[in-house]
């Protein structure tokens, strides 16, 4: 008690419970814990373990039950403290105040806790960054705070439940469509000069990618195209090129801001009938129809995207199918998010949902990265662990190590289910791998960042993760946080874990998609089980030793930023 090391832990932490006891804390338990109903749990799960063999070879895709990580935690617990001399000791102090609190949930701790100065793993109000709404309100207003344009690290978003927000959503998904056509088309016209033909469910990449720069997309075999089914009698579209050329050119106009004595400031919405014009796209996109495209047009078409590519930061990004992901605002997990390649569709999705969690001024709409890195034919994306310790001034740790996550199915942009698209651990568990996934992914789909490194030497790209990728996910992790800083509610001695999630471009750059409140710690691999004991440890060292001893280790912990 007078060396101030008594502790509360709420929810699974079973890692921190033993890191602290070790340290010589003592845990203040809740008073709500039917300590008798606990112990008879374990002593069944006991009896459970000691005459039913553990099956350690399970499969992935077995669904984990409900409470996984309350029995994890409750199991560790028994096997802690098998005489109770933790729950004297906890007893004995039960009428303490808790010097640090390890919480998942901020709401779960007596608010007069927080009136004193006392350490607690969250900040209050960090929806404006840790949220899918929030992050897209809150980066909106990035260039107006710095000198950073989240077009260039954050796949453009938009809030479906806000007019204006639809509306540049709608625009956005138009203009889209009509790069996307020219794409295609000029694909097609290459194609023939060529004499080469698309085989067949050309989307799957089963060897190892090809990593290119942001030029040259045209002048290669898209994995990702369309495999034409169109005989020699289909319909060539021959007005669709123009259409989609009038409009790019248009959008280029605004874009170079050639349209400041212009009555309409969007004049590609009336310029054509966009209705047509989208049915028309999705029969050459998704069913094959083929284009016309003239010498003449064809190098005014390459010439027209080239300038495109210059203004547009996610034009090397977008593909040509224009598939956008819908998401639940304030969801995690993956819980409800479905993508979609038709304007109708994610309206409809929108609007059709009823609960009041998800309904529509809850929705965001945001870019699906089409042209990503996959690992022999597979989408994975990045877990990355951040630490903030103060709000002002505003001090952020990196963590050195992640992990990554892969989907059970092979990536295609034409089977837009979630196995394929969704690499979430609490998604992926409910699937079985694919018979015609690559056999060299990893069979609980967790590398680690180390593995990935080896991966990319392999490429001959081994600089790529220390020069490129690491440099960005720091940049757009600062930059999101800055966005949304005025909003914190800020507490001196609070601190809170983080865990952002990336997606690779073919460029090897990072697309931040989300930042998540209090990450799983609750292992689903070797690897995870590895890092996330690490990470954890290496948290406490960073509040409980670097505080009295700045040059203490602090793990693989780096600090990248301090006001």
């Amino acid at each position: 008690v007078q060396e101030k090391k008594i502790f509360m832990v709420l929810g699974p932490y079973p890692t921190i419970r033993s890191l602290l006891r070790a340290r010589g804390w003592v845990e203040r338990k809740p008073a709500r814990m039917d300590r008798q109903r606990k112990q008879h749990h374990c002593n069944q799960k006991k009896q459970q373990l000691e005459t039913q063999p553990r099956d350690d070879g399970e499969p992935l895709h077995s669904p984990w039950p409900p409470a996984e990580e309350e029995e994890e935690e409750e199991e560790e617990q028994c096997d802690e403290d098998p005489y109770g001399i933790h729950d004297l000791m906890s007893y004995l102090v039960r009428k303490q105040v808790p010097n640090f609190i390890w919480t998942n949930n901020l709401g779960a701790v007596d608010h007069r806790l927080l009136e004193q100065d006392y350490v607690v793993n969250h900040y209050a109000q960090v929806g404006a960054f840790t949220t899918k709404e929030g992050l897209c309100l809150s980066l909106q207003n990035l260039p107006w705070i710095e000198q950073a344009d989240p077009n260039t690290f954050f796949p453009r978003c938009y809030l479906l439940g806000a007019t204006d927000e639809r509306e540049a959503f709608i625009d956005d998904f138009c203009l889209t469509a009509a790069r996307s056509l020219l794409k295609l088309a000029l694909e097609e016209a290459e194609n023939r000069l060529m004499g080469t033909q698309q085989p067949p469910n050309s989307d799957k990449a089963p060897g190892d990618p090809v990593l290119l720069g942001l030029q040259g997309w045209h002048m290669r075999h898209d994995s990702h195209s369309m495999p034409s089914i169109a005989g020699p009698g289909s319909p060539l579209y021959p007005h669709l090129v123009k259409e989609a050329m009038e409009v790019c050119e248009q959008h280029l106009g605004v874009l170079r801001h050639q349209d400041i004595d212009s009555d309409t400031p969007f004049p590609w919405r009336t310029c054509i009938d966009w209705d047509l014009f989208l049915q028309d796209y999705y029969c050459v996109a998704h069913e094959g129809a083929r284009l016309a495209l003239s010498g003449a047009l064809r190098k005014r078409c390459q010439d027209l995207l080239q300038c495109l590519e210059k203004q547009l930061p996610q034009f090397s990004m977008e593909g040509k199918l224009n598939v956008w992901i819908l998401k639940p605002g304030a969801e995690s997990q993956g819980r409800g998010i479905v993508c979609a390649t038709r304007l109708e569709e994610v309206l409809q999705l929108a609007r059709g949902c009823m609960a009041v969690s998800v309904r529509e001024g809850k929705w965001v709409v945001q870019k699906y990265v089409e042209r990503l890195l996959t690992i022999f034919g597979t989408k994975f994306d990045i877990r990355q662990w951040f630490v903030v310790t103060d709000w002002k001034p505003l001090t952020v740790w990196f963590y050195r190590d992640c992990y990554l996550r892969f989907c059970s199915r092979p990536f295609s942009l034409h089977c837009l289910d979630r196995a394929r698209h969704l690499c979430n651990v609490s998604v992926q568990k409910w699937y079985k791998t694919s018979p015609d996934q690559d056999p060299r992914l990893p069979p609980d789909r967790i590398w680690s960042n180390k593995q990935f490194q080896a991966y990319l030497q392999q490429l001959g790209r081994a600089d790529t993760w220390h020069q490129v990728m690491v440099p960005s996910m720091k940049a757009a992790i600062l930059n999101a946080l800055r966005s949304a800083q005025d909003q914190v509610r800020f507490r001196k001695g609070s601190f809170e874990l983080y865990g952002a999630d990336f997606l690779i471009g073919e460029d090897c750059q990072p697309w931040l998609l989300e930042i998540n409140s209090c990450p799983t710690m609750s292992p689903s691999s070797a690897v995870t089980r590895r890092l996330c004991a690490n990470v954890q440890r290496d948290t406490l060292r960073l509040m409980l030793d670097h505080k009295n001893d700045p040059t203490c280790s602090t793990g693989a912990f780096e600090l990248i930023y301090k006001e």
